[in-house]
């Protein structure tokens, strides 16, 4: 069957164990518009967004989205995902491109604990030349960062680097000597913090 051009698409919340009553909300999705949220929550595996197609349900960003199941033909598939970006782990880290630091948790199911924006982190103490985000950086490109992988949701490549006692340690005296005080909580996360993720849009 032809992968078609524009799909019908009805979306509501998701409230995991409720029955909801909520109006759904029709759209119409272009193709490319339906794989890049597919993507976000699956990779750039085809055979899992084939298989969500076929199904015509996810759930992405706390809403269910449903549409008329599409079987799509591999090869088409295949043709028309190779538009969005590969992971690509010979690319280098680069700085200047980064917008956006996470700060992750550690265990079988990190998640989250900070999102320090490139904006916030530039702020800087009265009389410092050096922002945080600047020597934040400085201390990331001398731990080498290693390649995480391509985020379809953030469209980025992300880099990883893995704390420990030290590096923590030289994040944490950073913080206490050149960010000023709406960045303290950074010093507060990063106890619970065990790696931070560095976001490059590509």
């Amino acid at each position: 069957m032809p992968l078609p051009e524009t799909i019908p698409v009805r979306y509501t919340d998701e409230e995991a164990g409720y029955v909801t009553v909520r109006p759904v909300v029709r759209q119409t999705f272009r193709l490319d518009e339906l794989l890049d949220m597919l993507l976000s929550v699956t990779g750039k595996d085809t055979a899992r967004v084939r298989q969500l197609l076929h199904s015509g349900t996810v759930v992405y960003h706390f809403y269910r989205y449903s549409w008329d199941g599409i079987d799509a033909d591999e090869a088409e598939l295949i043709a028309a995902l190779a538009q969005f970006p590969d992971a690509d782990p010979s690319r280098p880290f680069p700085p200047a491109q980064c917008t956006l630091v996470l700060f992750e948790s550690g265990g079988l199911n990190p998640r989250h604990l900070m999102e320090l924006p490139r904006a916030a982190g530039s702020k800087r103490r009265l009389l410092w030349g050096q922002s945080f985000w600047e020597v934040l950086l400085e201390i990331s490109v001398h731990e080498k960062l290693w390649y995480h992988g391509y985020s379809y949701g953030r469209r980025a490549d992300i880099y990883r680097l893995d704390l420990d006692g030290e590096n923590t340690e030289l994040i944490i005296r950073a913080a206490k000597r050149v960010a000023p005080r709406s960045l303290r909580p950074v010093i507060h996360v990063l106890s619970g913090t065990s790696s931070l993720l560095f976001v490059c849009p590509r």
